[in-house]
């Protein structure tokens, strides 16, 4: 918790103008006991009414003098936690941003979130808490106690027989409840994950009949956090009347002994109802500090969780000295002897790849499910880094280059055509930032996009839902495609991109492909047959190893694994 304090400091200024504040409001509040003894023992036992009324004024006058101290306090508190908070997000969001795919599925999506949201926020709390009863709870508590003792020394053993009582009860539920607060996160964790997997596969719910699985997939994961929750509660629900109790006892206590007191004429009214304030000063004191400290729990589980996640080191960085590329071997992509494993893998997604794709030709990549085809057009942008071997662009070794630089140089369509809110031009455009806009619609003709995009209601400018569920799979994978085009890469990665097109409009799309990019790099991924057989060079996978290597002809004629592929998807008019 405290290593997240280092947040505040851009909020120095309005920390220690909070500390000012309700130090002065502190102040204010012990005076005002004071100033009703004066007139409860000068002025209406001398029957003094001008000593009444200044006494009053100078009491109301101190009052609101509080209350305006009390409201700027919880204004700057606020605004230096929300600032914080603010900050901690910031930086969550762009060291996330630098994690590998293995981090991600180390930490999960969800719980990503829900420490960028929810244990933030928890944490925001307790720093409100803390700039107000930092300062507030020690003054007003020692404060109250030399002020009390100096009214009436005779009561003081009231106040330090009760709060040894009030201090037990407030460790005894901080002790009990860290743990709860901890496990209420990790159930927040579980919610979020159900929630966000049942939304996302909404239709591959209702298409397999599973609501209410899901329905009662949720129910169980709410039924988890509720029951914590109410054992949180519980506490709470105990605590409270626990300290009522006790404070009202105090206050008969020293009502009780006080009259006592003032009858046998050791005291005196006035004093008593001083003392009487201060007391409920002090345990008033208490009762926010354990509130503090009830709290303090559960956000030291989420500052935990969110340091954890700052403390997660990425392991892709980049290299202290990033070496340039070679400009003279533009465009080229090699592999040699390339090995690598998932992390808890006990076979290779890949062993021992070697091969070289060279500009103006078309590197075509085919095989099996699970052959290890994506893992190797992952590894060309450095997704992942491999176990053993190199993998080369411009003739460096892509752990030597910066990742920027690198991915620059790239043009991915991905096998899971991703879109973003927004309208098709900045989906086009984002290959390039934005600063493209002429290029928008030439890209989409080359991705034979250009036809559907006429047909919508407002063209380039319409709009495109969030993960593109107002398109067709074709039309999100063809806008895909253009968005890659846009940039002008020097190598091209299509990892399964064609898969949701008709035969036409992937010949006439790859066709298309071939003259805007004669000069470039072109790495294609397929299941289809069709569609990479017209390339200049096919590497057969083959659980994670190449099986054969060349053009269609050669390696139909000399590898088995491709013969199979081809003669599944084929017939012998069109292998002939």
């Amino acid at each position: 918790m405290l290593r997240l304090f280092k947040y505040l400091k851009p909020y120095t200024i309005p920390v220690l103008a909070v500390f000012a504040v309700v130090f002065l409001q502190c102040m204010a509040d012990l005076y005002l006991p004071t100033l009703m003894s004066d007139i409860v023992n000068k002025g209406i036992t001398n029957g003094d009414i001008n000593f009444i009324l200044q006494t009053g004024l100078s009491m109301l006058f101190v009052a609101l003098g509080g209350s305006v101290c009390a409201i700027a306090a919880s204004y700057l508190s606020s605004h230096a936690a929300m600032g914080m908070g603010a900050l901690i997000r910031d930086d969550i969001f762009e060291h996330v941003s630098e994690f590998s795919l293995n981090e991600f599925d180390k930490i999960g999506t969800p719980s990503l979130v829900t420490r960028s949201t929810n244990d933030v926020t928890q944490v925001q709390m307790v720093v409100i808490l803390m700039l107000r009863m930092m300062i507030s709870a020690p003054i007003m508590m020692i404060g109250g106690i030399i002020m009390a003792v100096s009214k009436d020394r005779g009561l003081s053993w009231v106040i330090v027989a009760v709060i040894p009582a009030l201090v037990a009860v407030i460790v005894t539920v901080a002790v009990r409840g860290f743990p709860l607060f901890r496990s209420i996160q990790k159930k927040i964790d579980k919610i979020n994950l159900v929630l966000r997997e049942g939304l996302t596969g909404i239709r591959v719910i209702r298409a397999f009949n599973r609501v209410d699985d899901e329905k009662r997939r949720f129910e169980e994961a709410n039924l988890d956090l509720t029951t914590v929750q109410i054992k949180v509660n519980r506490m709470f629900a105990v605590l409270i009347p626990v300290m009522m109790f006790i404070m009202n006892f105090t206050t008969i206590a020293i009502i009780w002994f006080g009259s006592i007191r003032v009858d046998r004429g050791t005291s005196n009214v006035g004093n008593m109802m001083a003392f009487l304030q201060y007391a409920m000063q002090i345990l008033f004191s208490l009762l926010m500090a354990s509130m503090m400290f009830i709290m303090l729990p559960r956000a030291q589980a989420s500052a935990l969780r969110i340091n954890e996640v700052l403390d997660t080191v990425p392991e892709i960085r980049d290299p202290a000295a990033p070496r340039r590329p070679d400009e003279g071997k533009k465009g080229y992509v090699e592999f040699r002897d390339v090995t690598f494993h998932y992390h808890g893998a006990e076979v290779p997604a890949l062993n021992g790849v070697t091969f070289s794709a060279l500009p103006g030709e078309v590197t075509a990549i085919i095989g099996s499910t699970g052959s290890g085809k994506s893992t190797l057009i992952s590894l060309i942008p450095r997704f992942y880094d491999a176990d053993s071997g190199s993998v080369l662009v411009d003739g460096i070794d892509v752990r030597e280059m910066a990742q920027d630089e690198l991915r620059s140089r790239i043009g991915l369509v991905p096998q899971k055509a991703v879109l973003f809110s927004g309208t098709v031009a900045s989906n086009v455009g984002y290959g390039c930032g934005g600063s493209c806009q002429d290029d928008v619609a030439e890209a989409a003709e080359t991705a034979q996009a250009v036809e559907f995009i006429s047909a919508m209601k407002d063209g380039y400018d319409s709009t495109i839902a969030q993960g593109g569920t107002n398109v067709s799979g074709g039309q999100k994978q063809r806008l895909s495609i253009a968005r890659a085009l846009v940039r002008k890469p020097e190598i091209y990665l299509f990892d399964d991109s064609f898969s949701a097109l008709d035969f036409k409009t992937d010949a006439k799309l790859r066709a298309a492909l071939r003259a805007k990019t004669g000069d470039s790099t072109v790495i294609i991924v397929g299941q289809r047959v069709a569609t990479v057989m017209d390339a200049d060079r096919i590497i057969v996978l083959d659980e994670g190893k190449i099986a054969g290597m060349g053009t269609h002809r050669e390696l139909y004629a000399s590898c088995e694994v491709y013969k199979e592929i081809v003669a599944s998807q084929l017939s012998e008019e069109e292998i002939a």
